[in-house]
């Protein structure tokens, strides 16, 4: 869909000052970036919608460079998205190369009268709001949209080519071992750890005490199967072993992967490559677009999908059919039949086969949820709403979490991480209470015991050998705790 235009232009309010920005040396105003065609993208990083229409909005920035100039509002949903650094990690994260303000207090997002994530504004090159369009958008429309636009203006003498500069001088990445590992999976039996390398597109295979053994994936992003050098990832999250076949939740490409073990090969097991737009009955796995898969758990010859990007849970026969399980696709918080609940970017599985049970980190709205493997009825374990968040230890709706991403279950017990309060907690999922267990829910990064360590928006959890192995996302670390006695250590990786 291309952007709905006014009938009437009227000028677009300018950024306030005062506000911190990312990507840029300077703060911006919109008087000098007259003569360009301005998209406004007013988002917010735990959006997975929003999330979609970054690297769309890197294609369009690359194809009218010289016309077009992209501006990130940040406009926080959550406590936890706030702070600058906390933008900042998510940016480099996402592969945000544009300008970005903080817009930590809505003063923008007021001014524009934005309603929901995410919202584009079209500014033309006079600074007057000429389009809105809300929502995700089909990249074809939008681009023929903007091409009709800057010829129009084009002819009117409207448009000035010359290049602007924001960005300031970058430090050079250091090179570290992980960079935002998502996901971590933890095999007992084989004394192996493996690790979603989710910053550099790949899967790391290492012992339990951190030594890597192999690496799947070029480290280039990319969606190519093939052997270990030549297979290419694109932002992989969650996984699953089923003997010596690992399931990939390969997140950006939209894909379902499996890396033989025995053989170091990588195949395409359930997608196309191309994200899902809408509902989708399913059928044959690989015809069948996916949309952001983020987590993956195998049961009983299936795999069960945490399909963020469509609110639903899929179930995948690999190489035979991938369909909708859970969930309407609507995005909420409701309990109830397969086909009626509705779930909100589910984003981590942990799976209970004693009792039946998949246990789900349903992020947007701050719950967990659980799942009846026969019949797929949803009840709540935690949490109540898209806008009730917090943190807040109790039991049902009393609990307030702040987006958990990452679910574990050991010993009749559930691990949560509470990603954006940067803590572990525990959760008796009978009595449906929740306690803090590890982290100063202060971000940071500091070994100890209890609440005296600190973590950053840990994403992953996998528990092996009374240990539980923390992805701790924006440290790019992989943290070891020992459930007994609560001490917690960073895992030296070493290659």
């Amino acid at each position: 869909m291309s952007p709905r235009t006014y009938a009437s232009p009227v000028n677009a309010p300018d950024f306030p000052p005062g506000l911190d920005w990312l990507n840029s040396d300077r703060p911006l105003s919109l008087k000098e970036l007259r003569g360009k065609v301005v998209l406004l993208d007013f988002w917010t990083f735990c959006c997975i919608n929003c999330q979609h229409v970054i690297p769309q909005l890197r294609r369009l920035e690359r194809k009218y460079r010289n016309e077009l100039v992209i501006v990130g509002v940040h406009a926080p949903k959550y406590p936890g998205e706030k702070e600058t650094a906390a933008i900042t990690h998510a940016a480099r994260r996402l592969s945000v190369g544009h300008p970005v303000v903080n817009d930590r207090e809505h003063r923008v997002w007021r001014e524009y009268a934005v309603s929901c994530w995410p919202t584009l504004m079209v500014i033309d090159p006079r600074g007057k709001l000429i389009g809105v369009h809300e929502g995700e958008f089909a990249l074809e429309d939008m681009d023929a949209a903007l091409s009709r636009m800057i010829e129009g203006f084009d002819r009117a003498g409207l448009l000035d080519r010359r290049p602007l500069s924001f960005t300031a001088a970058q430090e050079n990445e250091p090179d570290r071992p992980l960079f935002f590992p998502g996901k971590v999976l933890a095999d007992a039996a084989g004394k192996r750890l493996f690790v979603a390398d989710t910053g550099h597109h790949r899967i790391l295979e290492m012992s339990l005490r951190g030594r890597v053994r192999r690496i799947f994936g070029s480290g280039v992003a990319g969606f190519d199967d093939g052997d270990l050098q030549s297979a290419c990832f694109h932002g992989p999250q969650g996984m699953a072993l089923v003997g010596e076949d690992l399931y990939v939740a390969d997140t950006e490409n939209h894909v379902v992967r499996r890396i033989d073990l025995a053989n170091a090969l990588v195949v395409t097991v359930a997608g196309t490559g191309e994200q899902a737009h809408g509902g989708h009955r399913g059928g044959p796995a690989r015809e069948v677009p996916l949309s952001s898969p983020w987590d993956v758990v195998a049961h009983d010859g299936r795999l069960y999908v945490a399909m963020a990007g469509l609110h639903q849970l899929w179930e995948v026969e690999p190489l035979d059919r991938a369909m909708p399980w859970v969930g309407s696709g609507r995005e909420n918080i409701v309990d109830g039949p397969a086909d009626e609940a509705q779930l909100a970017q589910p984003s981590g599985l942990a799976l209970d086969e004693a009792a039946r049970t998949l246990y789900v980190a349903d992020s947007e709205v701050s719950a967990i949820r659980a799942v009846a493997l026969d019949g797929g009825y949803v009840h709540t374990v935690a949490g109540t709403g898209l806008f009730d968040f917090g943190d807040v230890d109790g039991a049902g709706e009393a609990v307030r979490l702040q987006h958990p991403l990452g679910v574990a279950r050991a010993n009749g017990v559930l691990y949560v991480a509470d990603s954006y309060n940067h803590k572990i907690k525990r959760c008796d999922p009978a009595e449906r209470r929740v306690t803090s267990f590890l982290g100063s829910g202060e971000p940071g990064h500091h070994d100890g015991r209890g609440v005296e360590a600190q973590f950053s928006e840990p994403g992953g959890l996998s528990f092996a050998g009374g240990k539980l192995y923390v992805a701790d996302t924006n440290n790019h670390a992989i943290r070891v705790c020992d459930v007994k006695t609560g001490a917690v250590k960073t895992l030296e990786v070493r290659c």
